[in-house]
């Protein structure tokens, strides 16, 4: 997922994050600067989903014009390379029937 804050308040006439963090702060979401950077330079750590319901609410936008779906080209591996990789990690080692380990050669 993309997060394109910046654009959706962009399109709103809101051009810095200080008077989004303001607009935030009347409806109720202190947010610190550190965080407020996070969301404003397309990076947040983490976004709650309360927060994330204030903020559209804010931008008058939905969950979809802040969050953008980006697939990920994931190459499928071929068959034959599967299947001799789970062979070699289920080597398994034999034990005694006593539950004793063996003494160190």
């Amino acid at each position: 997922m993309k997060w394109n804050l910046r654009l959706a308040a962009a399109n709103r006439g809101i051009w810095k994050a200080s008077e989004l963090q303001r607009l935030l702060a009347e409806r109720g979401m202190v947010i610190s600067a550190g965080k407020m950077s996070g969301l404003w330079s397309g990076q947040p750590n983490t976004v709650k989903l309360d927060e994330l319901d204030i903020i559209c609410t804010v931008l008058g936008c939905n969950v979809g014009e802040l969050l953008l779906p980006e697939p990920v080209a994931a190459a499928e591996p071929a068959a034959n390379q599967s299947s001799r990789a789970v062979a070699e990690t289920r080597a398994v080692t034999p034990r005694s029937r006593t539950g004793r380990s063996l003494p160190p050669r």
